[in-house]
């Protein structure tokens, strides 16, 4: 597994620890993610949240892929009662004072996870597709962005600019990103 980190740009109502190993004592509250999952034999995250009314529980989320390309660690969400957590490029967005309900996002795997304070979003990046977190839920999904490969090269108030891939004529491309709609623009 990826060496795993915390950021938190937005604020938050609960603490997390990323424990070495699963407790040998479980505490009373303990949930998995997802709740049916046969990957967490492989390996998983293993986080003791505690949301600020003070309810502990520890949260394993099950790894997904063993590459030092894909993250995992904590972020903080747009909305200040949920949770981030990437085990393995497997993505988790978590309510922190109703554990059951929590959202898995489809892509696979996540290669990267960025902040975009002012517009309100978490911005999770794959090979193809980029989707927007904000505190509603999914804002936004902008597919085929590139053929594979997506480099984010800065995220302002409005927009992120990056650097994707064409197959058919073989060659990298400036694209900007409405970060309000995820409409894309293509840059020649």
């Amino acid at each position: 597994m990826t060496t795993s980190s915390f950021l938190s740009v937005f604020a938050h109502n609960w603490t997390a620890e990323i424990l070495p190993a699963r407790p040998l004592i479980l505490p009373p509250r303990h949930h998995t993610y997802p709740a049916q999952v046969e990957e967490v034999e492989r390996g998983a995250l293993e986080v003791m949240i505690s949301p600020n009314n003070g309810d502990l529980f520890l949260a394993t989320f099950a790894l997904g892929f063993r590459d030092p390309i894909v993250p995992t660690g904590l972020w903080s969400a747009p909305n200040p009662e949920e949770i981030c957590a990437l085990s393995g490029g497997y993505a988790y967005i978590v309510s922190v004072h109703q554990p059951e309900r929590f959202v898995m996002l489809p892509m696979r795997p996540v290669l990267s996870v960025h902040a975009a304070e002012q517009a309100g979003l978490l911005l999770f990046v794959g090979n193809r597709d980029i989707l927007g977190w904000n505190a509603a839920g999914l804002a936004w999904e902008a597919k085929g962005v590139s053929s594979e490969g997506i480099t984010v090269n800065s995220i302002g108030p409005d927009t992120l600019r990056g650097t994707g891939w064409e197959m058919r004529t073989d060659r990298e491309f400036d694209f900007a990103l409405d970060l309000a709609t995820g409409t894309l623009q293509r840059k020649p």
